[in-house]
């Protein structure tokens, strides 16, 4: 691996381009899958909303199964193949589904073991990947590289969830799966040209009985580290809003907006655009105002626009929701842009699989709560109700960074975490 040098990534790294690429595709065929899964279960299954929102939540709960050992032992292993194996699983998954329509087998049951399969597989795969781009590319590329992931999977989201939703339309719900397949597929391929050999990391060699003390290790290191800890309680909460209204949203726009599935994706893609917006401005903003300043103006300043979601009508109101869920996309991405970048400086490199896990385990082991609450106020309170209260949260989640030391400090720490993770807790705050 080289120093960096002029030109962007794309066009001087080929690891790195081939990674892009594999991410990007299977980013687009998971927003296929977004708009395709819930289509099939509302219109072919005639699903509520918390059938809807129970789907939703199976595909995030492996994180709170799963998430701390697989942490652990991706620390241990080599990430590539890790991720290569969880691609070639999901393509296997999600080619099923219409092949099980095809035989008539097609039920809500097979539907959930399908979304906690690839759910699975999706905590492979990102905590793997989390943890390996620092190993292909220099600290000075990383914020680059970030932005560029998460810039390039938001506009293949969008492409995505747009697609997704045509392909209902003209062609049938359980056929946008194959889609998200042949994404696996490419991604599968693209991984596969890596040239990049990681070493063998030193946790290989650790016997199977310290496992339970890794895991902690790097709850500890989540705990002690102010930073770290705030970022990560934020991240749970704000998830917990965030899916709290993503999980029906499908309903609330074919049911409630009453709006065509062709349309229900191009609204959605439209909305998620501003994750692209998100993923330009966040180095340019945090450059200029700072890493913490900006992670408030994108965590709280600009989210508050997504209580302008549930005002949403057919016609010329559903501009309302493409411009709440349009703010929504750009804070969250442009959040994630900035806070990717410091975890990877920060976190010493052996622990970085296991900070990935014990934040994620916390992050998005609310998602499955936030999409049961999601589909549990739907049916109780009706939909609109529902995305009122739910809609709300994703600003209030920023408060908790407001009031913390993201709050008091210009930028998140430029310095790397010491080796020995008992320093954490000590370290003092940055200037404003």
């Amino acid at each position: 691996m080289t120093g960096p040098v002029r030109g962007g990534l794309l066009r001087r790294h080929r690891d790195f381009r081939l990674l892009w690429c594999g991410e990007t595709a299977g980013k687009f065929g998971a927003s296929v899958t977004g708009v395709a899964m819930p289509l099939i279960a509302v219109s072919d299954l005639h699903a509520g909303p918390f059938e809807a929102g129970l789907l939703t939540a199976a595909s995030w709960a492996p994180w709170l199964l799963i998430g701390l050992p697989v942490g652990a032992w991706v620390d241990r292993s080599r990430r590539r193949p890790v991720m290569m194996t969880a691609a070639a699983v999901s393509l296997v998954l999600f080619a099923g589904v219409p092949v099980a329509a095809l035989a008539g087998r097609l039920s809500m049951g097979l539907l959930l073991a399908v979304a906690l399969l690839t759910g699975t597989a999706a905590v492979f795969f990102q905590t793997a990947y989390s943890a390996y781009l620092p190993s292909i590319l220099e600290p000075a590329d990383q914020p680059e590289g970030n932005a560029k992931l998460h810039g390039s999977a938001s506009a293949a989201q969008i492409a995505g969830l747009g697609s997704g939703g045509l392909i209902a339309q003209f062609a049938g719900a359980v056929n946008g799966m194959f889609a998200n397949a042949a994404t696996f597929l490419v991604s599968l391929l693209c991984l596969s040209g890596i040239r990049h050999r990681e070493p063998r990391t030193p946790g290989a060699a650790r016997r199977p009985g310290s496992l339970t003390g890794e895991i902690g290790e790097g709850l500890r290191l989540v705990a002690r580290d102010p930073w770290l800890r705030t970022l990560t309680l934020f991240g749970a909460t704000s998830n917990l809003a965030l899916m709290g209204y993503q999980s029906i949203l499908v309903v609330f726009l074919v049911r409630t907006v009453e709006l065509a599935p062709g349309t229900v994706g191009a609204v959605v893609a439209a909305a998620g655009s501003g994750g692209i917006a998100g993923a330009f401005l966040a180095r340019r903003v945090a450059g200029r105002i700072g890493t913490a300043r900006a992670m408030l103006l994108f965590e709280l300043g600009v989210p508050a626009c997504a209580l302008l979601i549930p005002l949403s009508t057919d016609g010329a109101g559903v501009l309302l929701y493409v411009t709440g869920g349009f703010c929504v996309a750009a804070g969250v991405v442009a959040g994630n842009v900035i806070k990717a970048s410091f975890q990877q400086r920060y976190c010493p490199p052996g622990l970085l699989g296991r900070l990935t896990a014990s934040t994620a385990f916390l992050n998005y082991g609310t998602i499955p709560l936030g999409a049961l609450l999601g589909g549990a106020l739907g049916d109780a309170l009706g939909i609109r109700t529902a995305m009122w209260i739910t809609t709300a949260g994703v600003p209030l989640a920023g408060l908790l960074l407001l009031f913390s030391p993201v709050g008091r400090t210009r930028d998140l720490p430029a310095d790397p975490l010491p080796e020995s993770t008992g320093e954490a807790a000590s370290r003092q705050l940055s200037p404003r």
